[in-house]
């Protein structure tokens, strides 16, 4: 796998809002509710202090603090905020639901809340975010939800997205903290899921993949450990221009993947790992058509990108793929739909074990 240092991203990504169409995409999959709390309304803080780790060092977030006359509603409207968001929205058992913290996120586009909801009978808990709706992250959360092999759960009122947490172990921290203690077998399956992950955001064109935008996932199966990777930010939806964007193995962050899969795996081992994850993109395209031509037609309609970055991306995907439809797109939502067109033709043309 290749590396480079070179600067990728553009400036900050300006926030698209949701349009009409999309909308009714979004309520037609349940998408949508009416929530008692905005994003805005949380912004209300009168107080924070800084969230540090157990190395004590800054988490880029900080924990926030409100006036008491505001807190008892606040804290009210959040646990029907998560009973929404994780059942079916009765308010019985709001008792045993205590909202532990709210953190705000100091760092990247989104600026998310962070909540923290225990259950006071067993002291179980977990998180959701508060963010701002943008359409860019709406289309990728709903395609990670249909062409990942993770479902991905999360709710839209006006302006204000609820997001379920996605537990794992961050990327920087695991390369930083874990991948040095694991054995041969562990780094050869994490190598294995580094290319699958790095093939599946680049055919889905899902940006900034960053080491702190994804988590890896330890699973304890009978006799070993199992690993993934799973993204956990999709603010980079076919925004950007430059498709290495698009390909995580780009990132200074992700040098230590690169490296990993370079020592462990041998060229036709990567290539066979890049196959069978396009097979497994196309197969979930064809299994989930009906939802994918009705997300797509929103998005081939869509404003969420600028017109020097399509053309650049079109270009760049000509030249990559040798495939002259991109020369026809006019918005992200088209060069999207071809490029994932190209994927599935070439599954239905060459077959499993040929592509």
């Amino acid at each position: 796998m290749e590396y480079t240092e070179e600067k990728l991203m553009s400036q900050k990504k300006p926030s698209f809002s949701i349009n009409e169409r999309l909308k009714l995409y979004l309520d037609r999959y349940k998408r949508t509710t009416r929530i008692p709390v905005f994003y805005d309304d949380l912004l209300r803080f009168s107080g924070s202090i800084v969230v540090y780790d157990h190395n004590d060092e800054d988490t880029l977030w900080v924990r926030c603090y409100y006036p008491d006359y505001e807190r008892d509603d606040i804290d009210t409207s959040l646990k029907k905020v998560y009973t929404l968001l994780h059942s079916d929205g009765r308010s019985q058992n709001l008792d045993f639901l205590s909202v532990d913290a709210i953190d705000y996120c100091t760092f990247g586009n989104s600026k998310p809340f962070r909540i923290k909801i225990r259950n006071t009978l067993n002291d179980n808990f977990t998180y959701f975010y508060v963010k701002k709706a943008d359409a860019s992250r709406i289309y990728g959360l709903d395609f990670e939800h249909i062409l990942s092999p993770h479902r991905i759960n999360f709710l839209v009122y006006k302006d204000t997205l609820i997001e379920e947490h996605i537990a794992g172990i961050p990327g920087d921290v695991f390369i930083k903290e874990h991948l040095p203690d694991c054995d041969q077998q562990a780094r050869t399956q994490i190598a294995k899921q580094f290319v699958k992950f790095n093939e599946r955001c680049m055919l889905r064109l899902l940006g900034d993949m960053r080491s702190y935008n994804y988590v890896v996932i330890p699973t304890h199966d009978f006799d070993h450990v199992d690993y993934k990777i799973r993204a956990i930010d999709f603010d980079q939806q076919n925004y950007e221009g430059k498709l290495k964007v698009y390909r995580p193995q780009f990132f200074k962050e992700n040098y230590p993947m690169v490296r990993l899969v370079a020592d462990c795996l041998e060229e036709s081992s990567i290539e066979q790992y890049r196959n069978e994850e396009r097979s497994q993109v196309a197969k979930r395209l064809i299994t989930s058509q009906k939802r994918f031509s009705s997300l797509i037609r929103c998005m081939i309609k869509d404003r969420i990108s600028t017109d020097k970055y399509v053309k650049m991306l079109r270009n760049e995907l000509v030249e990559y793929t040798k495939d002259v439809k991109f020369k026809q797109c006019k918005t992200m939502g088209h060069i999207l739909k071809t490029a994932l067109d190209f994927v599935k033709r070439n599954y239905l043309e060459y077959g499993e074990e040929e592509f």
